[in-house]
């Protein structure tokens, strides 16, 4: 390698860049905490390609830089290190250079230093010299890609053409350049999808002609923190397919042909390179890039699976040969994530069928399985059918007990979501669960406590001596579990209704201090559950409520807390917000709880504030009266529309949008007093400026357009000036004699 100093390098940053970027070595070793430790059961298995294309990646060497264009090269980083080149001088001065590096870019690029320059000068480029670029190295790409210096040069010409393409810059020129590049790099696919380096390239090209975003994880790289929270339906997902339309077209015949040629190449060693773990990553983004194109992923997913014989009738996608192979393979790390995405693209009749052959009377056997719950969990959330989810109820729901015990809460938790999501086996589920978290003869007091440490509990020797484990960190699975059992209908989660509310006072905070506990508490009270059980967990905070919205997450808490409760607890709630307020006022959260809470308009004028939160009480209930239903409105509660909510399953988006608009409304009515006469003062000022101006109208016109104006900046109802113009019109149609006469 040539040594060209440490002047050499166009910044800082690059150096430090490089050194800290490590390959990837999983879809989610970006992660932190991932579905029961996933991360420490991983193989790291490499296949290698086939001997032919081996020897030839080996006798590609790279020679060294000759000397003039290193001098060359250096200069120009300094000159860039200087920022003393205008923008225009620059792209000049990169357009030349680039120029320059023509029939040396290979050497260029995987140089660990002079790469650095050439990423610098590819960035600032224009879209013309860019695509020349992909052009003249067109043959080395795919050596440059798999290489540790060169890859990050390619990636880099990859994420500038897509900044080209966002403002639809020489589109032209740069689907000729990815046409080039795409089929050389088709043609080397095994190579560099199974090269640690490479696979990041390949992935970047796949999104790139998707026209979708390059730094959208769903596609390039799936995160456990997504997943979970798409499998717990406590996110709500847009369709891969819509993303692309909010970055660009795409290339979708260039994509088309790129996947096919890749597949053609990978079916002759498909069965080394499902258990590898780079080409696993390339396979799903892949699969996630053509997602909705049923015609193709049925083309495309047989092939991953091992099938060769193409057959793309229903219920004979699947070749019974090698339903056995599968059924092992979904136990290796590389596999077992290609499987998930497998099952969330796939088309409804071949999923059912993989359900069919590949995980009927397999799933507790699988769930037992480091790896292989994961993808259990993935079947479990993707089933879209109420009669697939009674089949796999049938397998898992009596084995509850001995889920939680093997460690694998991760299933039982996708599987109350599931059926949570489908409505279908609510009372089963809610049921089964209650029995694995009560002894016999045991009161419902521990359901809680017991999920919110759920590890501890079943891991506990004598169950029966079981004790709140204070200053533990409360479980990610039992918390999610709890906030899914939550959003079920109220009828059938009364033993978890009656545990939340008859936990101890130290207990609920110490939940409410803790993230996950937080979420528990929260969802309680936005829950279906009655009032006045949800009043009586807000009691345990009196005196604490301060407290609890200085803490990180405890803002929302208080936020659900005061929505919950009557207009007693929420004064309490205020005025020990109030001793607090100087402190939350420099916090993001504490501004938006104070100016939600209304917290300035108590300290001025108490019954002021009073008066407007009777108010919106007395609009949710006639909300509620007018378009509830006939359960909601023969209810009787002495709290806010989250006390209305008895017998019925909560609508979170529609209650918080409606909760919005009356919010918005009585917000412009009850304004402080201070405020009030500034207004009338000001809407004085304007009448008597109109008659002013309108001295010459007569005085019977000037009153009706005084009354009019008055009617709507008081909310007065549009449709009722509607039904009046209909009114007239009728009138009008009536007598067609009649002449209309115009208003200035």
């Amino acid at each position: 390698m040539v040594s060209v100093g440490s002047k050499a390098l166009p910044s800082t940053g690059f150096h430090s860049r490089r050194k800290s970027k490590k390959p990837k070595t999983g879809p989610t070793s970006s992660d932190a905490t991932s579905f029961d430790n996933r991360n420490t059961h991983r193989r790291n298995t490499f296949s290698s390609p086939p001997q032919q294309q081996q020897q030839q990646y080996r006798s590609h060497i790279r020679k060294q830089v000759d000397p003039e264009t290193t001098k060359y090269l250096s200069e120009i980083a300094n000159l860039f290190e200087s920022e003393g080149v205008e923008l225009e001088e620059r792209s000049l001065i990169c357009a030349n250079a680039l120029e320059e590096t023509k029939g040396k870019e290979f050497e260029i690029a995987t140089d660990y230093i002079l790469s650095h320059t050439l990423e610098t000068i590819l960035q600032g480029c224009d879209v013309d010299n860019l695509c020349a670029f992909f052009q003249s190295s067109a043959d080395q790409f795919p050596f440059i890609a798999m290489d540790r210096s060169g890859s990050h040069v390619a990636q880099t010409a990859l994420n500038c053409l897509a900044d080209h393409l966002q403002y639809d810059d020489g589109r032209p020129l740069v689907e000729e350049a990815l046409t080039v590049i795409c089929k050389v790099i088709a043609a080397n696919s095994v190579d560099v999808m199974c090269n640690c380096y490479g696979s990041h390239v390949l992935r970047t090209l796949l999104c790139l002609c998707k026209g979708v975003p390059l730094d959208k994880s769903g596609f390039y790289l799936s995160k456990s923190t997504t997943a979970l929270a798409q499998r717990m339906n406590s996110k709500d997902f847009s369709s891969k397919n819509d993303c692309a339309t909010n970055f660009q077209s795409g290339f979708p015949d260039l994509l088309n042909l790129l996947v096919s040629e890749m597949l053609k190449h990978a079916s002759k060693c498909i069965k080394s390179l499902q258990v590898d773990q780079f080409s696993s990553l390339v396979f799903q983004t892949t699969l996630r890039v053509i997602a909705g194109n049923d015609e193709l992923l049925l083309d495309v997913i047989p092939i991953l699976l091992g099938c060769k014989n193409k057959n793309n009738a229903e219920g004979n996608f699947i070749e019974n040969k090698v339903v056995p192979e599968l059924r092992n393979l979904l136990k290796d790390a590389g596999f077992s994530h290609l499987m998930e995405v497998v099952l969330e693209v796939s088309p409804a009749a071949l999923f059912k069928e993989l359900f069919t052959k590949v995980f009927r009377n397999s799933l507790l056997d699988l769930s037992s399985h480091q790896l292989g719950n994961f993808v259990v969990q993935a079947l479990i959330s993707h089933a879209s059918d109420q009669d697939l989810m009674e089949l796999i109820w049938d397998e898992l729901g009596p084995n509850m007990e001995g889920l939680f015990q093997m460690g694998r809460s991760g299933v039982v938790a996708s599987l109350i979501a599931a059926c949570e999501k489908l409505h279908i086996n609510e009372h089963k589920c809610c049921e089964a669960l209650a029995k694995t978290l009560c002894l016999e003869d045991e009161s419902s007091k521990w359901i809680v406590p017991r999920l919110l440490y759920l590890d501890s509990y079943f891991t506990c020797e004598d169950k029966s001596n079981w004790n709140w484990q204070s200053g533990a960190r409360m479980h990610v699975m039992g918390s999610l579990i709890l906030q899914t059992i939550f959003r079920f209908n109220s009828e059938y989660i009364k033993p978890f209704i009656t545990s939340i509310t008859l936990m101890d006072t130290n207990h609920v905070l110490e939940a409410v201090r803790d993230s996950r506990g937080s979420h528990v508490i929260e969802a309680f009270l936005i829950s279906g559950a009655p009032g006045k059980q949800k009043r009586r967990l807000v009691t345990k905070l009196q005196g604490h409520f301060g407290e609890v919205a200085l803490n990180s997450s405890g803002v929302f808490t208080i936020d659900k807390c005061f929505t919950a409760c009557n207009l007693s607890l929420r004064e309490t709630i205020v005025s020990e917000i109030l001793a607090v307020r100087n402190e939350l006022s420099k916090t993001k959260q504490g501004i938006y709880l104070l100016r939600k809470l209304d917290v300035d308009g108590f300290a001025a004028s108490p019954d002021h504030w009073r008066l407007k939160q009777t108010s919106k009480e007395s609009t949710y209930k006639e909300f509620y009266a007018t378009f509830g239903s006939s359960d909601t409105r023969s209810t009787k509660n002495d709290g806010f529309l989250a006390d209305t909510s008895n017998n019925n399953k909560s609508n979170p988006n529609n209650v918080k949008e409606m909760r919005k608009e009356i919010d918005q409304s009585l917000g412009s009515s009850f304004l402080s007093s201070d405020g009030f006469n500034k207004n009338q003062n000001k809407t004085k000022q304007k009448h008597k400026k109109n008659v002013e101006i309108s001295g010459n109208e007569d005085n019977s016109s000037r009153k009706k357009k005084r009354s009019k104006k008055e009617k709507v900046e008081s909310g007065y109802e549009a449709a009722t000036e509607t039904a009046k113009k209909r009114e007239r019109n009728r009138d009008v149609s009536e007598t067609p004699g009649k002449k209309l006469k115009t208003s200035d």
